[in-house]
C-alpha cells in the first residue's frame, strides 16, 4: 500500500464569510452615533449581518462571473432590447430596495410643516451612507442603479404635474421597497429604477458639445413632450424603467425624463446596440444606445438641463466616496484576515513587524476616508435645516469634489496594497481581493475624472464668499492639539489665499478675489492639500490619539512615497487593534 503523498493542503487561509460587517467595524458604528444616525444603529446590524452571510457573498461572486447579456428581439422578432442578468444580481438589489439604500433618504415624512419633514429627515443620508459603504463591500456593480435612481428621485419630486404625473405613477413606485425587474410600463411595475444618459462620443466631460436633438412635439417649454434623436456613447443602467437624458433644444441643453415605455402607449425608441465590456464593474450592465425619435419630457427650464443634471451628477459624486471607501475597507480586512492566519517563517503573517506597518498605513487610509465620507454625508442631511443649511451646502460643494477626487484615487493605491499582502492568491479570480482592484478605478473616473472634481473644487473656493469662512471654520475645529496640523493648515491657507486667513474678520470678497488669481495648473495641489487636512482634522476631533498622531505625521509632517513608509515610534498596535478584531 502506497504511502506517497502530492498534494497535502497546509497554511492556507479560510474565506472570510459568516461575520457582521458592521460589529466588526468600529470606525462606522462610532460614526453612525456621531453623525446623528443612531435610531438606524438595529437596522444597519441587521444589514451588516445579511452581507457577512456566506450566501450574499456567494451572490457577489455569481454577479460578477456570469456578466449580463443583452438580447435585441425576442423569439418572434419584435424589438426588445432587455438586458439578462444572473439571479444572483436580482437577489442583490432585492435587498437593496427592501432596505430602501434607493430612495428612501428622500421620502418626506408624514409631518405638516417644512421645517417638521427637514428635522424628521436628519439622520436619514447617514444611515443610507453607512449602509452603502457595507453594500459595496460585498458588491460593487448593483451600486450603479442603487445610486442612478436615489440621485433622480430629489430631480422629480421638484417638478411639477405635465406629460407624466410624477406624484401619481412614478415617485410611489420609486420608493417602493419591492424590487421589480419586469420590463412593463410604470403603471404594472411594483417599483422603479432610473438611469442616466450624458456622455456621447464626442464630447466627453464636455457636455456642452452633445449632438443629440430635442424637436417639441407641441408647446415647448416644461413638461412638454419632445421626440429625441442621436445617441449617447454610455447610458447608465440601460435596462432601468426610465432615464434622464441630456439632449439640444433651440433653447438650449434640456434635461428630459425619457421612460422606457410611452405613457399609454408602446415601448420607447430607445435602441440598445450593444453592452460595454468593461475592466470592472462587470455585474452591472452600461450601454451605447440611439435614440429613435424616442419619446421624453422635458424637465426643469428651457435650456437649464446642464445645470439640472449636474446637480444629479453632484449628487452621485458623494456615493464614488462612499463606494471606493467601501473596497478600500474590503480590502483591508481581507488583507489583515490573511495577515492573522497565514503563517509565514514561523509566526503569523501580521506578527511581522514590516507587514504590520503596511497594514497600520491601510488601517490609516481606510479610517480617514471612512470618517470623511460620513461627515459629509451628515452635511448632506443638514443642507435644509434652517440653522446651519448655509454652512451645511458650503461644504459639500467643496467637500464633496474634493473627496471623490482623493479617496477614489487613494483607493487603487491601497487596494493594489493588499492584494499584494495576499501574494499570488491575491491576484487570482478565485478570490476577492482580484475583483475589488478591478472595480476601483471606476469611482475616479465616473462622474467626473481627477480634473474635472479638482478645477471645481476651486472653483468651489472661487465663487462662495462666505464658503471660505466656514471651510476654514471646518478645519479649524482641530487646532490646538497637533501643532504640526496647525503648521499645515496654515501653510495650506497661505498657499490658495494670503487674504483667506483674515477672512473670518476681514474681508471674505478679498479673500475671493485672492483665490480666482490662482492658476488652474494648481487646482490638484489645492484640492490635494484640502484632502490631507480636512482628513486630519476629522481624526484630530473623532480617533484615538495613536490615529490622529499616525495621520498627521505620517501625511502632513514626513509623507510617504509608498505604504508602510510610517515613521519611527507610532502606535501600530493601537492602530490595528482599531482596524480589525484579532489583529493584534
Amino acid at each position: 500500500m502506497s504511502t506517497f503523498q502530492t498534494h497535502i493542503v497546509g497554511n492556507q487561509v479560510a474565506p472570510l464569510q459568516d461575520y457582521s460587517l458592521y460589529d466588526t467595524d468600529i470606525v462606522l458604528r462610532q460614526a453612525v452615533q456621531r453623525e446623528g444616525a443612531a435610531a438606524w444603529d438595529a437596522a444597519l446590524r441587521e444589514h451588516g449581518a445579511w452581507l457577512g452571510r456566506a450566501h450574499t457573498l456567494e451572490a457577489g461572486e455569481q454577479a460578477n462571473r456570469y456578466s449580463p447579456r443583452w438580447v435585441g428581439y425576442d423569439r418572434n422578432g419584435h424589438r426588445v432590447d432587455q438586458v439578462e442578468f444572473n439571479v444572483a444580481w436580482h437577489e442583490l438589489l432585492s435587498g437593496i430596495v427592501a432596505r430602501g439604500l434607493h430612495s428612501h433618504a428622500w421620502q418626506a415624512p408624514a409631518t405638516q410643516s417644512a421645517h417638521a419633514q427637514a428635522s424628521a429627515r436628519l439622520g436619514r443620508q447617514v444611515a443610507r451612507a453607512a449602509a452603502y459603504l457595507m453594500q459595496g463591500q460585498v458588491e460593487a456593480g448593483t451600486l450603479c442603479p442603487t445610486t442612478m435612481t436615489f440621485a433622480a428621485v430629489p430631480l422629480l419630486q421638484n417638478e411639477p404635474a405635465g406629460a407624466i404625473d410624477f406624484a401619481q405613477q412614478w415617485l410611489p413606485a420609486l420608493f417602493s421597497h419591492e424590487y421589480d425587474p419586469a420590463d412593463a410600463p410604470i403603471s404594472a411595475k411594483r417599483g422603479a429604477l432610473i438611469g442616466m444618459g450624458l456622455t456621447e462620443k464626442q464630447g466627453g466631460s464636455d457636455l456642452r458639445a452633445i449632438t443629440t436633438q430635442a424637436v417639441a412635439q407641441g408647446a415647448e417649454g416644461r413638461g412638454q413632450v419632445y421626440r429625441l434623436t442621436g445617441h449617447k456613447w454610455f447610458l447608465s443602467v440601460p435596462h432601468a424603467d426610465a432615464h434622464l437624458v441630456l439632449a439640444d433644444t433651440d433653447a438650449g441643453p434640456g434635461c428630459f425624463f425619457v421612460p422606457r415605455w410611452i405613457p399609454d402607449g408602446p415601448r420607447n425608441e430607445v435602441r440598445i446596440r450593444r453592452l460595454k465590456d468593461k475592466l470592472g464593474n462587470r455585474s452591472n450592465a452600461s450601454g451605447e444606445v440611439e435614440f429613435e425619435q424616442a419619446w421624453g419630457m422635458l424637465m426643469g427650464e428651457p435650456g437649464r438641463g446642464l445645470p439640472l443634471l449636474l446637480q444629479m451628477a453632484a449628487t452621485t459624486r458623494l456615493d464614488c466616496v462612499l463606494g471606493s471607501a467601501a473596497l478600500l475597507r474590503q480590502a483591508v480586512v481581507q488583507a489583515a484576515h490573511h495577515a492573522q492566519y497565514r503563517q509565514v517563517f514561523g509566526q503569523p503573517l501580521a506578527a511581522q513587524p514590516l507587514m504590520r506597518q503596511v497594514l497600520a498605513d491601510l488601517a490609516l487610509e481606510s479610517e480617514a476616508a471612512m470618517v470623511w465620507a460620513m461627515r459629509l454625508a451628515r452635511a448632506v442631511d443638514q443642507r435644509g435645516d434652517e440653522t446651519v443649511g448655509a454652512n451645511a451646502r458650503a461644504l459639500v460643494r467643496v467637500g464633496t469634489p474634493a473627496a471623490k477626487l482623493w479617496v477614489c484615487k487613494r483607493a487603487i493605491n491601497a487596494i493594489a496594497e493588499c492584494m499584494e499582502i495576499w501574494g499570488g492568491n491575491g491576484y487570482i479570480e478565485d478570490g476577492p481581493l482580484a475583483r475589488l482592484y478591478r472595480e476601483s478605478p471606476v469611482n475616479s473616473i465616473w462622474e467626473g475624472s481627477g480634473n474635472i472634481m479638482a478645477l471645481d473644487v476651486l472653483r468651489a473656493l472661487q465663487r462662495d464668499v462666505e464658503g471660505l469662512a466656514m471651510l476654514r471654520a471646518e478645519l479649524d475645529l482641530a487646532r490646538g492639539a497637533w501643532p504640526a496640523y496647525d503648521h499645515a493648515l496654515d501653510v495650506w491657507l497661505m498657499q490658495v489665499s494670503d487674504q483667506l486667513p483674515q477672512a473670518a474678520t476681514g474681508s471674505a470678497r478679498a479673500a475671493v478675489d485672492a483665490v480666482q488669481a490662482i492658476d488652474p495648473a494648481q487646482a490638484r495641489h489645492v484640492a490635494a492639500g484640502l484632502a490631507r487636512l480636512w482628513q486630519a482634522a476629522l481624526l484630530i476631533q473623532t480617533a484615538p490619539a495613536a490615529v490622529a498622531d499616525a495621520f498627521v505625521a505620517s501625511r502632513l509632517v514626513q509623507p510617504g512615497g509608498i505604504v508602510g513608509e510610517l515613521p519611527a515610534g507610532l502606535d501600530v498596535d493601537a492602530i490595528l487593534a482599531r482596524a480589525w478584531p484579532g489583529i493584534c
